[in-house]
């Protein structure tokens, strides 16, 4: 079948925000100005909420904007009583703490008049034992008209007391957060109609929270017909950590959130600097450490896993809510951190910013990485304008967006690629190592011009030699025509 994706995912920059975490707005409603909110820069806590809204969001998008951001991937909004909100109460509720339904299409209007897309989470795998349909089950029993909404294994149900049987399919267990029976028409139409709501309202598309674990044949092929009926360039991107092909037809998704290029590019830029216990037991591997010829190896595995149409609108990502943040894991070595920016931003694909990351925001294993946005005098205003520099070149040239992919030089510690169209070669090259390092390559049909880094050149008719200082990289280019 002929694989479609949406065009403007292939030239997005997404930002990821935790909501309770990102800003807390200016002014709040009386009944929101708690005392009882987490102190916003202190280390976070498992359960407790630091307070942050839509509406703060809104009061960033100028600060977003100017970043280079085009596209916003939220973690779940929803009503919901945890403060990242993966276990839902109401699926048409924006939680109030956030705001509710009318910070949110404030924010969609605001991001939209900005060109800046939506995506929210979805949580359609379970929800929580609060979402009235299974709190009906609570209350009545057999008795309640949505038994055959969950996966009921027997009686009484014991959704708090850790000593009996849970008696109902949860999620790896856990029995705040009761398995829909996606079996049940009712269940599936329900959540096909969840996902129709909001693409009426505006959203530009779902990121979906462990899709792989709905097993009920056609439930994502009939998502995506419904999806596309409302809006045929609406993203579709799962939560899959490894080999995702049969998700990636061109039925299903139209992108996963693609931890098979984090774990390499964190393997070879950050080495053995790696702090083992921040990802050891993870669902991605970003060790052991990996020279040029390492990387270049997976990073072709990567290439030829799904078709062309399909990578380009992968969700290419560092960090995210479910991992330490790269500084931490690279055990602070802010080079770690540039190499792999540098590499994000140059990779076929929608890159995605974890929030903070570009201002230089550490945190190990959750719940540490989800830390509250820092304020602008403890910014690494170094960093952020070393984002900025790299998400303005992206934008500039296409050839960073949709050109081809070729590897021109894996050896050592030095790692070389070109990204190119007819109308213009862009060369990024990486120095990995502790020493300065220099590539011969066959010559350019044009002379290379230097459009970000530090690098030494000496092009003659045959030959191209590139010089890179230790722990850095730059990006060449040329024009074709």
């Amino acid at each position: 079948m002929q694989i479609q994706t949406p065009d403007w995912v292939k030239h997005a920059v997404f930002y990821q925000i935790f909501p309770d975490r990102f800003v807390r707005a200016a002014a709040r409603k009386l009944w929101l100005q708690e005392s009882s909110w987490e102190p916003w820069h202190v280390p976070p806590t498992l359960q407790g909420y630091k307070g942050g809204d839509l509406w703060g969001v809104i009061e960033k998008l100028d600060y977003l904007q100017t970043l280079g951001i085009t596209a916003i991937y939220f973690t779940p909004i929803f009503q919901s009583a945890s403060n990242h909100r993966y276990h839902t109460h109401d699926y048409f509720q924006v939680d109030p703490i956030l705001g509710g339904n009318i910070a949110f299409e404030e924010l969609l209007n605001e991001a939209h008049s900005r060109n800046i897309k939506v995506v929210l989470d979805g949580v359609f795998n379970h929800c929580s034992r609060g979402f009235f349909f299974f709190n009906d089950i609570l209350e009545n029993g057999p008795y309640s008209p949505w038994v055959d909404w969950f996966k009921i294994e027997g009686w009484p149900l014991a959704p708090y007391d850790g000593d009996r049987p849970a008696n109902y399919e949860s999620w790896w267990d856990n029995r705040a957060l009761p398995v829909f029976n996606h079996d049940n028409p009712s269940v599936r139409e329900y959540l096909m109609e969840v996902a129709e709501y909001w693409l009426k309202l505006g959203i530009d598309g779902w990121r979906l929270d462990v899709p792989n674990e709905i097993k009920t044949p056609g439930f994502w092929q009939e998502f995506r017909d419904r999806v596309k009926a409302i809006n045929p360039e609406a993203y579709i991107v799962g939560e899959i950590w490894g080999d995702s092909r049969e998700w990636l037809d061109g039925s299903q998704f139209d992108g996963v959130m693609n931890y098979l290029f984090t774990a390499p590019t964190i393997a070879f830029t950050a080495g053995d600097r790696v702090i083992r216990e921040y990802v050891e037991g993870r669902s991605y591997t970003p060790y052991p450490a990996l020279d040029a010829k390492g990387y270049a190896a997976k990073i072709q595995k990567l290439l030829a896993l799904y078709p062309w149409e399909i990578q380009q609108t992968q969700l290419n990502l560092l960090a995210s809510h479910d991992t330490a943040r790269l500084l931490s894991i690279a055990d602070g070595d802010r080079d770690s951190v540039k190499l792999g920016t540098l590499l994000l931003l140059t990779y076929p694909g929608a890159p995605s910013i974890y929030y903070g990351d570009e201002v230089g925001l550490a945190g190990a294993i959750d719940p540490d990485s989800r830390r509250g946005f820092p304020l602008e005098a403890d910014w690494d205003q170094d960093f952020l304008d070393y984002h900025r520099q790299l998400i303005a070149l992206r934008h500039a040239h296409p050839a960073l967006r949709v050109g081809d992919y070729k590897t021109l030089y894996a050896k050592g510690d030095v790692y070389i690629l070109a990204r190119s169209l007819p109308t213009e070669t862009i060369v990024v090259a990486v120095n990995a190592g502790t020493e300065s390092a220099t590539a011969t390559l066959p010559a350019m049909p044009q002379a290379l011009q230097q459009l970000f880094g530090e690098s030494t050149l000496k092009q003659t008719a045959n030959e191209l030699e590139i010089t890179l200082p230790q722990r850095s990289g730059c990006i060449l280019g040329c024009n074709l025509v």
